[in-house]
């Protein structure tokens, strides 16, 4: 087949797999977060000066390109993730075929997708999605091309890649030193002036990030947010080395049976590439100190292609006979799918929309009641301030989780000096009328006791419920 019919296969599959997730609300805090800074970028304020998360500029620039194109359209970006993960799956295939036949190289596009897709909060649109679009292409074009254009190009894309998400700075740097190994020791097409211009490409664009910041006099504000403060950040949220060693275990062991084994070619150029790059992932894992599932789709294609290879080698070995009953499993792989299109479809046969969750049902009532919506704060579903054409009481609040993020403060000058200082300033100076809450569930993470102790002792005295919507609480000021 033509590379072409098979983007358009990986495309539709990606498609149909993701498409009843286009109507949701909210699927994810992170991508509601990244919404909300896309907005504000769009209506003329950048990154860090009007609203704040932690996360590189253009995580926010992608979804203010959509916003500013589409408008506020959940479709246009839902469509977009669709476009974000059949590039992956494509250049994934791409990458395995130059090892195993095409055959296998299209599964291995198909279960990329599946691994990027299905499983926990995988159907928004993450920063992880975003930047691993960027990173496998650019692997491809350093595997695949020598000439000093493309690998001038890809270090534009690795570089766009740091700049969605910071930790790819280990993974990348780990590549251009492999680079460099290649240029000194190896009698290769790669010199200096290759490594020079993967280099310069890179660089080129964190600077291109930073520009806005400087023509505005604001520079200091890219480092603070860009820089320290997810070194802050790392240093202060980490998790036990329990909760990290299953994933370095599981490659590890995978690893060293594929090299006992000989089922992968450890001299051959390519599988070193993946193998960098899979290492300098999990470097970035056990420097950031933990890892939540989405963190996954960063590892997931590297590791995919060699584990293929693998079971390629394996099957070539041994020729087994998939059994009849294995299609019929693979069918039932995407099986949050379905469940979602059965959900899309009773909600418009019950609501007269496809689109639902409480983010579109709790500021739907609220505008329908005329509620205040002045400093209205969503301790949950914060994609409502979207639907409503507001914005958080404060910047803490752009996403709940970051309100009792103390060590995060300094950096966009917030003059409370910790969360509880900041929930009384909400609360007891702002003064919303409306506050929106999950029902049944705490306000913060349960480590967060005081805050979540203050929060709950304040809501019961001042607050009471006047809707429940789906699972939304909507609370009116007394």
């Amino acid at each position: 087949m033509k590379n072409t019919t098979v983007f358009l296969i990986l495309s539709l599959i990606t498609f149909f797999i993701r498409f009843p997730f286009f109507f949701r609300d909210y699927i994810d805090r992170d991508e509601s977060t990244f919404i909300l800074l896309g907005q504000s970028w769009a209506n003329g304020f950048l990154p860090y000066t009007q609203l704040w998360d932690l996360k590189p500029p253009l995580t926010f620039a992608f979804f203010a390109a959509i916003i500013t194109v589409f408008g506020k359209s959940f479709v246009a970006i839902r469509f977009a993730g669709v476009l974000l993960v059949a590039i992956t799956a494509f250049y994934n295939y791409k990458i395995a075929s130059t090892i195993i036949p095409k055959k296998g190289s299209i599964i291995v596009g198909v279960f990329c997708i599946v691994l990027l897709s299905l499983f926990g909060s995988l159907q928004g649109v993450m920063s992880e999605h975003i930047c691993i679009a960027l990173f496998v292409p650019a692997i491809y074009l350093l595997q695949t091309k020598k000439s000093l254009g493309y690998i001038f190009f890809a270090g534009l894309l690795m570089g766009a890649t740091v700049m969605v998400k910071l930790n790819m700075a280990f993974p990348i740097l780990f590549i251009g030193i492999f680079l460099t190994y290649e240029a000194i020791f190896k009698k290769t097409n790669i010199s200096f002036l290759h490594v020079l211009l993967f280099a310069t490409g890179v660089i080129t664009v964190i600077v291109g990030t930073i520009l806005p910041y400087y023509i505005t006099n604001q520079t200091y504000i890219w480092w603070e947010s860009v820089v320290l403060a997810p070194l802050e950040y790392t240093g202060a949220r980490r998790y036990s080395i329990f909760k990290l060693a299953p994933i370095f275990v599981i490659t590890g062991i995978f690893l060293v049976y594929a090299f006992k084994s000989k089922k992968l070619d450890f001299k051959n150029r390519t599988i070193q590439l993946l193998l960098v790059a899979l290492i300098g992932v999990l470097f970035s894992f056990a420097k950031g100190g933990r890892i939540n599932g989405h963190y996954l789709i960063q590892l997931h294609p590297m590791l995919l292609i060699l584990v293929a290879i693998v079971s390629y080698n394996l099957i070539i070995q041994y020729k087994p006979k998939l059994p009849v009953y294995a299609a019929f499993i693979a069918l039932l792989i995407p099986a949050e799918s379905y469940l979602e299109y059965a959900n899309v479809l009773k909600n418009k046969f019950e609501k007269g929309t496809f689109f639902n969750g409480e983010g579109f049902a709790a500021p739907q009532y609220i505008l329908e009641h005329n509620l205040d919506t002045e400093n209205i704060i969503f301790f949950e579903y914060h994609i409502g301030y979207w639907n409503l054409d507001t914005l958080p009481p404060t910047t803490a609040s752009t996403h709940p989780s970051n309100i009792c993020r103390n060590e995060l403060f300094t950096f966009y000058g917030n003059p409370r000096k910790n969360s509880v200082e900041e929930i009384n300033y909400i609360m007891h100076e702002l003064r919303p009328q409306t506050v929106v809450i999950r029902k049944g569930k705490r306000i913060f993470d349960k480590k967060e006791i005081e805050e979540n102790e203050y929060i709950d002792a304040y809501l019961a005295k001042h607050y009471k419920v006047i809707a429940t919507v789906e699972n939304a609480e909507i609370l009116q000021r007394l």
